[in-house]
């Protein structure tokens, strides 16, 4: 009975991996094939934005879980692509964080290349408690001050988490808004005080 057992368990679990097989999903080579074949340049939508960098292929390579080693590497090489502002302040207007974090515009096919691109921060995070609909990939930010204080360290660590948020957390869901060019660095800056400054929503 005993090796019965044994047989029954070794051939069960030959057809759990075959089954399995069976139903993998295509690789991330796969994947790149069809949207290149798929997808075509329209204005300023091209095709290439579809092409990963480094960070990217690694990341879907390792189903976002890189070797930790690796990934503190490239996290410090994403570090230094951040441009900090060179007067040294970080935090802009809030009025205007506010209307670019609830904007969704910007690099569409349709929209003329240069012109004012939106954050869509609501897409994926809380901010405002008065925000009626947010999304839940990202981290709620409500009292985001309240909760982390607003200090120069914590100004700069929030423009940088906008400007290249995989600095920080290399497989991170968030676009890189100031090294793709999506964000300005007066943008960055008045969503960095959307989130930070007192009188803002987001802290109320």
């Amino acid at each position: 009975m005993k090796s019965k057992s044994i047989h029954l368990s070794l051939g069960t679990l030959a057809a759990l991996l075959v089954t399995q097989l069976a139903h993998a999903g295509p690789t991330a080579l796969e994947v790149r094939a069809v949207m290149h074949r798929d997808f075509h340049t329209r204005g300023q939508a091209v095709v290439s934005r579809v092409d990963q960098d480094d960070v990217q292929w690694l990341c879907t390579v390792t189903r976002d879980k890189p070797p930790a080693k690796r990934a503190r590497e490239m996290e410090n090489d994403q570090l230094a692509t951040i441009r900090y502002p060179a007067d040294g302040n970080y935090m802009g207007n809030w009025k205007r964080g506010a209307k670019i974090a609830a904007s969704g515009k910007g690099m569409t096919w349709k929209e003329k290349a240069g012109s004012q691109s939106g954050g869509g921060c609501y897409n994926c995070h809380q901010l405002s408690p008065k925000q009626p609909s947010y999304g839940t990939i990202g981290p709620s930010l409500k009292h985001y001050a309240k909760v982390r204080g607003n200090g120069m360290e914590g100004q700069k660590y929030v423009y940088g988490k906008i400007y290249n948020s995989k600095a920080y957390n290399l497989c991170t869901q968030m676009p890189r808004f100031g090294t793709s060019g999506t964000l300005t660095e007066q943008d960055i800056k008045d969503l960095t005080a959307y989130l930070l400054d007192p009188a803002s929503p987001v802290n109320q």
